[in-house]
């Protein structure tokens, strides 16, 4: 037996446990005493926390399985076009090889240049090998949550326009010989650009020198942690001003689906309001998005038939159930306090992602000279909205 099945087993009978003892403890009025809630709390806190060792094993197993891919794939994608003005040319062994000697080497044009012909950017920047630039993406979807439930999309130049159907036509019965009545679709446009994301690193010289020092993923890893936090962060609170529009912003955000009748509680029925006030077809994808303060306060509610909400997986990959659909967890979302919007249910593939395409690299030479290190910059062009409001509803706490 796997270690992630027997940790799954082990914290589905925590769980029942747990719930048992909580149905044991409540007294007539279904309150439940302090010393057994401190003990339910210790019992809660166990299964919390076999839930994140799973998740670390699930992404070790993940990073193990991309380190075992082989290192050359056939090329499968169309070459640049010819004539573009911007940085082109493929990633050959040569220009992967002369790539990976410029991050390491003091004198970084020279090799970049001859192996790629055109490859070279008077301001020290070059375009990433393709094998980099997919590590760097795969990354990222293991630091981000929100790359696996979006659309992503690949845009080259300016603001992307997208036409979205805003009001629906309709039919009508009609006697005999009796005009047809007009009943146009109404369409508006959202527009999708790029703002700027970016960040520097630091390395000695001595660990640049070390041929043992995997410079490769030292950077792939440490820029993708960084950046992957900062873009969950914008596509979710992020309020369209220097960056992407997110799902909870207050303009151009999800629609409200309910009020909760509390600033600091959520009950059975606030969620399965939530539940029905996205519409069915929807509902066929939609995923619950939360803090994991707020599954923590649904962990303990029950349905009309004594069903506790939150149910835990018990197959490896797949993520815990609320109401039967997909519960994920993220610490941008706002967590439970007056006027917060706390859960967000949807189909999130209607929140588009936009990547120009290009990530960029440079090193920085002369800046940390006289502390004996070198800079590595890293810049990424994205931006974020959600294309059809009424395609995630949210839940916000009482004012």
């Amino acid at each position: 037996m796997s270690k992630i099945l027997e940790l799954r087993e082990k914290r589905a009978k925590a769980w029942e446990a747990a719930k048992a003892f909580l149905d044991a403890k409540r007294g007539a009025d279904g309150m439940v005493s302090a010393e057994d809630t401190a003990t339910y709390d210790k019992m809660e806190a166990d299964v919390v926390a076999l839930g994140k060792e799973i998740e670390r094993l699930e992404k070790q197993e993940a990073i193990d399985r991309e380190l075992s891919k082989p290192l050359n794939t056939p090329l499968t994608t169309k070459p640049a076009v010819p004539g573009a003005d911007a940085k082109t040319g493929r990633a050959s062994d040569e220009y992967k090889k002369a790539f990976w000697n410029v991050m390491r080497s003091k004198n970084p044009h020279y090799d970049v240049v001859n192996a790629l012909q055109i490859g070279s950017d008077s301001e020290g920047g070059y375009l990433v090998p393709d094998e980099f630039e997919r590590t760097l993406v795969q990354a990222l979807e293991e630091e981000n949550i929100f790359r696996k439930l979006a659309k992503i999309i690949q845009t080259s130049s300016g603001d992307r326009k997208i036409p979205v159907v805003t009001t629906h036509g309709s039919a009508s019965w009609l006697d005999e010989e009796e005009l047809y009545p007009e009943s146009d679709e109404v369409f508006g446009q959202t527009s999708i650009g790029a703002y700027k994301l970016g960040t520097f690193i630091k390395v000695s010289d001595e660990l640049l020198n070390d041929s043992v020092f995997d410079l490769q993923s030292y950077i792939s890893t440490e820029f993708a942690r960084r950046i992957g936090s900062k873009e969950e962060e914008a596509f979710f609170v992020g309020d369209g001003s220097g960056k992407p529009t997110g799902i909870f912003a207050a303009v151009g955000g999800a629609q409200l689906g309910v009020t909760a009748a509390s600033a600091t509680a959520i009950t059975v029925d606030e969620v399965l309001d939530l539940f029905y006030s996205l519409k069915s077809p929807y509902r066929k994808k939609a995923v619950f998005v939360m803090n994991d303060s707020t599954v923590k306060a649904i962990r303990k509610l029950k349905d009309g038939q004594g069903q506790y909400l939150w149910q835990p997986s018990l197959t490896a990959g797949t993520p815990d159930t609320i109401l039967n659909r997909p519960v994920y967890t993220s610490s941008y979302v706002p967590a439970i306090e007056a006027g917060a919007k706390t859960i967000a249910f949807g189909d999130f593939g209607y929140y588009w992602i936009a990547d120009r395409q290009g990530r960029s690299f440079k090193r920085l030479n002369e800046l940390f000279a006289t502390t004996g290190q070198v800079g590595f910059m890293a810049t990424q062009r994205v931006d974020g909205k959600l294309i059809l409001p009424e395609a995630i509803k949210v839940l916000q706490q009482k004012a």
